[in-house]
């Protein structure tokens, strides 16, 4: 009887070995044919964008990426590249073999001049060394950091920064926002680099705009990722082969013909940017005195039939930036001194969109404000705002650098945040509708009803204007302050509203992603630290210890009846 029943168990194990044998091989082979991956974290991320996804799976040659975050770092920046590790993991298997990327760290050069020149070019790629401040149990460390990548494909290269973000936040802020922006920054520098885009922006001359000096960093920007060009619109009979179009800073009136091939333009699905000054003021002219007086750009009527109004005025703010001012003489040497003007607004307030999302401070000057009418069927989305201690002035607004020496009186600065660049979305009606085309157009057929589109409207058009140095005549970077030697996010903006318009569905939308900072309480860490170390140290041998007594113990109880 003894020997059936050991004979019948092990015929039972025999099956149930076998059963599983079969059970795994199985799913190996739905495995191998059906790909899937799980991410079961609240914010998802480690979660890859359908569009990245995509753009990945179209790779047709290797991509490689040098990432240049290796080395002993704070608890922060190890946060930090070990997600630049597993988005750039994430990347290698959807890219299905065409992606491969090494870490390296800089500071193992031991030659002090070959690490000198390797600094150097990486500089030169746009990867700036950070001198990286943290604290670690209770003191503060100091170390020479490179939060940079660079991508290649097919002899094409391009460098991307890792540590993005608001500077006004808190390190740890930053460097969740940085986390945060990865995947973007990373997928957009392998686009740049590998699937360029036939698209075409139109940037529009002939009423005053922003000289091609002026607009150079803007529009060798837009070169890496577009087909970019440049044409007076007097002499363009129609804008249709254009996909998107730039009105940077006109000062001159636009011609009902200039408008009627605008407005038709976006009636058939095109998009464009204005970056428009309602009034005409200057830090030239501050000096000796002046008034800042309304343009008459004859667009007024134009924006508010499609749900925009700029308002001729100017906007004042506490929270702005800085020009050297001359304060007395030192013999015959002028001595100057950096004082407020508060006519150039730091415009470090955001909507959660993802063309203003985790942006640093953008520079603004001689910005004005924008209000919504109503319009139909259009969604308008602020982007961007100045601070809440701003003042808004009617014209004629005197503009005297004596105003920068003048006392602050905090009541004249309560206006709040104030919108100066809108989104509109959405089936625009046409200004002429039924109107006659105007005179000297080809196409008189006038679109009244607009199919879906997106504009953006900015108050400012210096927004999109670099400086150029007079000793060298090259063009700084867009959003470069030279008197302060600091570069604002104004480039990013560009770029990211131009990226938004002609592709809303695409990676743009990844600057959405989301992840929850939960920091550690540091007083409670410091004072329990010997507790939660012991606590883990001890508790799973203790378990184990209980584990191996209690099968011990069982199986005994188990097989006595034997």
């Amino acid at each position: 009887m003894v020997k059936e029943q050991n004979k019948s168990k092990r015929s039972a194990d025999v099956l149930k070995f076998l059963a599983w044998v079969v059970g795994i091989v199985l799913l190996n082979i739905v495995a191998t044919n059906y790909f899937f991956r799980l991410d079961l974290t609240e914010d998802k991320r480690y979660t890859i964008a359908p569009v990245t996804k995509q753009m990945l799976g179209g790779l047709e040659s290797e991509v490689v990426v040098d990432v240049y975050l290796e080395g002993d770092f704070p608890a922060g920046f190890k946060r930090l590249q070990q997600s630049v590790r597993e988005t750039l993991d994430e990347f290698r298997i959807y890219a299905d073999g065409n992606l491969r990327y090494n870490f390296i760290d800089p500071n193992e050069i031991t030659d002090e001049k070959q690490r000198k020149e390797f600094i150097t070019t990486l500089a030169q790629k746009g990867i700036m060394p950070t001198n990286l401040h943290a604290t670690e149990d209770g003191k503060q460390v100091e170390r020479l950091v490179f939060p940079g990548a660079v991508v290649k494909y097919n002899g094409k290269e391009t460098a991307v920064s890792l540590l993005k973000g608001n500077l006004a936040a808190s390190p740890d802020e930053r460097l969740n926002q940085s986390v945060e922006g990865i995947e973007y920054e990373l997928a957009s520098a392998i686009r740049k680099v590998a699937l360029p885009e036939n698209k075409i922006i139109g940037y529009i001359t002939g009423q005053g705009e922003l000289e091609m000096q002026y607009a150079t960093d803007l529009l060798g920007s837009l070169q890496e990722y577009y087909r970019v060009a440049m044409g007076d619109l007097d002499q363009i009979p129609t804008l249709k082969d254009l996909d998107l179009i730039i009105v940077a800073k006109p000062t001159s009136e636009f011609s009902e013909a200039d408008k009627y091939k605008i407005d038709q333009f976006i009636m058939q699905g095109g998009k464009a940017v204005f970056f428009v000054d309602p009034l005409n003021a200057n830090l030239d002219s501050a000096a000796a005195g002046t008034f800042a007086l309304p343009y008459n750009l004859n667009l007024d009527d134009l924006f508010f039939r499609y749900g925009a109004r700029l308002n001729p005025t100017l906007i004042m703010d506490l929270n702005s930036g800085f020009i050297p001012v001359v304060t007395g003489y030192l013999g015959d040497r002028p001595q100057t001194e950096m004082i407020n003007w508060r006519f150039y607004p730091l415009l470090n307030t955001f909507s959660k969109h993802p063309i203003t999302r985790n942006l640093d401070a953008v520079y603004s000057k001689f910005v004005s404000t924008i209000d919504t009418v109503k319009a139909e069927g259009i969604r308008k989305t602020p982007l961007l705002f100045t601070s809440r201690y701003s003042r808004i002035l009617e014209p004629p607004v005197p503009i005297t650098l004596e105003e920068a020496r003048m006392e602050v009186n905090p009541e004249q600065f309560q206006a709040g945040p104030q919108p100066v660049g809108y989104l509109l979305e959405g089936s625009f009606p046409s200004l002429f509708r039924n109107r006659r085309a105007p005179e000297g157009v080809q196409d008189t057929e006038v679109i009244e009803e607009g199919v879906p589109t997106k504009i953006a409207v900015f108050s400012d058009g210096d927004l999109v204007r670099n400086d150029i140095n007079s000793r060298t005549g090259q063009p700084y970077e867009l959003g470069f302050d030279r008197f302060n030697n600091v570069t604002f996010a104004n480039r990013e903006l560009a770029l990211n509203t131009i990226h938004y318009l002609l592709d809303s569905e695409g990676l743009i939308n990844v600057r959405a992603k989301e992840i929850e900072l939960r920091p550690l309480d540091k007083v409670r860490v410091k004072e329990e630290k010997t507790y939660w170390q012991m606590l883990n140290l001890v508790a799973p041998i203790v378990l184990l210890g209980l584990f191996g007594v209690t099968r011990f113990y069982l199986r005994k109880r188990r097989y006595e009846r034997f």
